[in-house]
């Protein structure tokens, strides 16, 4: 039976984020969702991919028109209380589409940020679950399997995760370059903002090797040491500290500078001139602009980092097309071994049917030639059993390497009526 996969769901780019959480899969309730699905007339294997930008089913069916009605009305009947799914929400991939789709998101071009790596752990996941529970056959298992390593070629023959595209990744980014490494380093966090607290967890992921907080509540600086195993300072003392910091990260609430020009001027000698990295992660800004004047350090704002994230995109998208056309190879190989599974049961039995032809004759010959040897007969076994390879050779590769479905088509029917093949499955 020839089968095809297909992908019915919703993602971030057809559903807002208030639909796609009705529908969002906890742990507990996958075995019974799989069970459910797999009862779907028309779906013979299935993956349920349940992300927070996405819900999705891939599928391998034997009859898609029959599977696609089925796997809407499962998806509808996610949420606590069944929700029907307007058109727009919705998206179904057949065929082709289907696994171009499945191994763009494993090399997450599909992703709200492109390049980010997450995703591709998420898959992984997902169809470690669904293999455990007995919900993939071969087909999927090819098909995720040759996506993950899809997207492992992305990573390593494209830039499209190389450059940063979040302010505090941004940031990193740039202090990496100022100081060539991170590891001998010590950041100050003053204030704890959202998109500071990020920048500093970045510095850390990175190497960096002290972090000294300071916030007006003190207790909020206590806590964020605690967790990032660094360093509380009062506020009203962090001036006394600076000089020991390369990298200093502003992410307060202040509508004044909390840090002027004339205090790093001040710091700078005491650190005879070692170079220091000031990012300002505020609205309004936290660090007096003219500290960017000051021979050996550098500054960086909201505005100048977005610029950067920019260029970053911008690079990105040009590595993200290289990566859609080593995808685009990738799925025409993947789509003619899919196909040539059409010609297997013919394969099958014209072997078969020669190979029964054959030793039924030997045995007839062998039978006349009674003195032969046990050698002599070995010989003539594996002479004859060479012949029907050689001469099946060329018509069993026509079957698998078809131009194009129709000729494929042509050939199987050829072949059946040729050798007078009794191949239910194709009757």
């Amino acid at each position: 039976m020839e089968r095809e996969i297909l992908i019915v769901g919703l993602s971030h780019r057809t559903a807002p984020v208030e639909v796609r959480e009705r529908f969002a899969l906890a742990d507990g309730q996958l075995d019974d969702a799989y069970q459910r699905l797999l009862s779907t007339p028309g779906v013979d294997e299935a993956v349920i991919v349940s992300t927070c930008n996405r819900v999705e089913v891939v599928a391998a069916s034997g009859d898609p028109e029959k599977a696609v009605p089925g796997i809407r009305a499962f998806l509808e009947r996610l949420p606590a209380e069944p929700l029907p799914l307007r058109a727009e929400y919705l998206f179904v991939r057949p065929g082709a589409e289907a696994v171009r789709h499945l191994f763009r998101v494993a090399a997450s071009l599909d992703s709200m940020v492109v390049g980010e790596p997450q995703i591709l752990g998420q898959l992984k996941e997902t169809y470690s679950r669904a293999a455990a529970i007995g919900a993939t056959g071969a087909i999927l298992h090819r098909c995720f399997h040759k996506a993950f390593s899809v997207a492992k070629r992305v990573r390593a023959e494209t830039g499209i995760g190389t450059r940063a595209v979040s302010v505090s990744s941004a940031a990193v980014e740039l202090a990496r370059k100022i100081f060539d490494r991170l590891e001998d380093k010590t950041a100050m966090l003053i204030g704890t903002g959202h998109m500071g607290e990020l920048a500093a967890r970045h510095l850390l992921a990175h190497g960096v090797a002290e972090l000294i907080i300071t916030n007006r509540t003190f207790e909020r600086a206590l806590e964020l040491a605690r967790e990032f195993r660094g360093t509380a300072v009062p506020f009203e003392h962090f001036a006394h500290h600076l000089r020991r910091a390369d990298v200093v990260i502003g992410s307060t609430a202040a509508e004044a500078f909390v840090v002027t020009a004339r205090l790093v001027q001040g710091v700078m000698r005491e650190r005879n001139q070692r170079p220091m990295f000031f990012i300002d992660l505020s609205v309004p800004r936290n660090f007096d602009p003219g500290i960017n004047e000051i021979d050996n350090v550098y500054l960086y704002d909201i505005d100048d980092l977005e610029g950067v994230i920019e260029c970053n995109l911008e690079e990105r998208q040009r590595e993200a097309r290289r990566a859609e056309e080593l995808i685009d190879r990738e799925v025409q190989a993947f789509c003619a071994w899919l196909e040539s599974l059409a010609a297997v049961p013919t394969i099958v039995a014209l072997r078969e049917k020669c190979e029964s032809i054959r030793k039924a004759e030997l045995e007839k010959t062998l039978a006349t030639l009674r003195d032969l040897g046990e050698r002599e007969r070995r010989a003539l076994d594996a002479m004859t059993a060479a012949i029907v390879k050689k001469i099946l050779h060329a018509p069993i590769t026509k079957l698998k390497h078809s131009e194009d479905r129709r000729t494929e088509d042509y050939f199987i029917d050829a072949a059946r009526r040729l050798f007078d093949l009794d191949d239910p499955e194709r009757k």
